[in-house]
């Protein structure tokens, strides 16, 4: 009888946490459970089981935030070896969340853990699409140290809010929050508390929370405790109030466009906790929007129907590609080859050559040409062998004690390009000048003074 009593506590227990979503309880159904392990060691394998299929349902709206926290506090019983009651254990936990049967999550739903040593966070806003169908998360908790793992569900039943309607809705960018700090409870309560105040609703919900990174920011730096910022947004059943619109001044938005912050006479409601953009404030009301749907009409611009897609038959008639060919290979090749002995003719055909450069050159000008070709020879022939004869371009024209013309060295039948340019040209062009002096032993015609 008692361990019948035992069975039904343990069934209907976690179903009764489950729907209440109480986490104080699952965990007290943990300990009870690993309490009844030790005294009876069969039930260890039903409390694995119990706690690795546990499902928990919750009931959010369509279109108002929802949040829901992954405590570790309540994963860390379900890691072995099972904690005792007041037994501390400050294991590093991630979590890994995904729609049932797919990769990913919803994409109305974000998640969010910024270390393992912090709780997980999924929020969103569910979408209208999804309302009355059941959206079954598949929650895995891993141990980071011991690696063990642990499942849980989380069943999210979306409820119409169609009796709720919010048609004003305004969106704030806070500057000082990160996205984990606006969704605490105490913090969110706080901001709607002051919207409340500014705005004076009958009813006012956080529609949606989304960071900065999200919509483009960039990751601050780690300086001065600086944070992404958050974009909140909140919805009313009333319009706006004067506060709000004054961001739509001419004068604000002039402010806004020079990159001032404007003049909000609100802003010191919020500036006690919460850092405001205000040239970031984005005002929609539902209301006034007109529906954008048109009827598509037949005219210019869309192809009337045509019908089922024929294909084509298999037979296909041959084509000829010769002309094709032709055109996109022969006459390139034939402009090409016509360029080609135009410019052949031009270098090859039109050169006046050497013998008749030669003509039309003075012959000082060769003989210059000449000995500056000598003479470079020569000095690269030095560099190559120091000991080699001084060349002859280097050798003295005139005779060093009487100062008189040097005969030249060599015979007539010589070339006379290797020959000193200046004695090359005295005698070419000084006849008249006397013939050196006699040597010794030998008598002159000429008298000398």
């Amino acid at each position: 009888m008692l361990l019948t009593s035992v069975f039904g506590l343990l069934l209907f227990l976690p179903q009764i946490c489950s729907r209440h979503g109480n986490s104080e309880c699952a965990r007290q159904h943990v300990s009870f459970t690993s309490f009844l392990s030790l005294l009876f060691p069969p039930f260890l394998v039903y409390t694995i089981l119990s706690k690795v299929q546990s499902d928990r349902n919750v009931y959010p709206s369509a279109g108002v935030l929802f949040v829901h926290v992954l405590e570790r506090e309540y994963f860390k019983g379900e890691f072995p070896p099972f904690p005792k009651p007041g037994e501390i254990s400050n294991d590093p936990i991630t979590f890994n969340t995904n729609l049932m049967g797919y990769p990913d999550r919803p994409g109305w739903l974000r998640y969010i853990q910024r270390t393992p040593y912090s709780d997980g966070v999924l929020y969103g806003s569910p979408t209208a699409e999804n309302v009355g169908k059941p959206t079954v998360i598949e929650i895995t908790a891993c141990n980071r140290r011991t690696f063990e793992t642990a499942r849980h569900n989380l069943v999210i039943n979306i409820m119409s809010a169609e009796d709720f309607l919010l048609p004003y809705q305004a969106e704030f960018f806070i500057k000082n929050m990160n996205v984990e700090e606006m969704l605490a409870s105490e913090v969110l309560g706080d901001f709607l508390g002051a919207v409340k105040n500014v705005w004076q609703p009958e009813r006012l919900n956080a529609i949606n929370i989304t960071s900065a990174l999200d919509r483009g920011g960039r990751v601050p730096l780690p300086i001065n405790d600086m944070k992404e910022g958050v974009y909140v947004m909140v919805g009313a059943d009333v319009p706006f109030s004067s506060c709000l619109r004054e961001v739509e001044n001419p004068q604000n938005q002039l402010r806004c466009s020079q990159e001032m912050e404007p003049i909000i006479t609100c802003d010191k409601k919020f500036r006690a906790q919460f850092y405001i953009d205000w040239c970031k404030i984005s005002l929609v009301d539902k209301t006034k929007q007109v529906s954008t749907y048109q009827e598509v009409v037949c005219g210019e611009g869309i192809l009337p129907d045509g019908g089922e897609y024929r294909p084509p038959p298999d037979s296909l008639k041959s084509r000829d590609y010769y002309a094709d060919f032709l055109v996109t290979l022969a006459v390139p090749s034939a402009v090409a080859l016509v360029l080609f002995l135009v410019l052949a003719y031009i270098m090859c055909c039109r050169r006046e050559g050497v013998e008749k450069r030669n003509m039309y050159t003075p012959d000082i000008q060769l003989v210059h040409h000449s000995a500056i070709q000598k003479s470079t020879k020569e000095l690269r022939d030095m560099s190559k062998n120091r000991e080699i004869a001084w060349p002859l371009s280097t050798l003295p024209v005139f005779h060093p004690v009487t100062g008189e013309i040097v005969p030249p060295l060599h015979t007539d039948s010589y070339d006379n390009t290797s020959m000193p340019l200046m004695q090359i040209l005295s005698s070419k062009f000084s006849p008249h000048l006397a013939p050196p002096p006699p040597q010794d032993g030998m008598h002159s015609e000429y008298p000398f003074p």
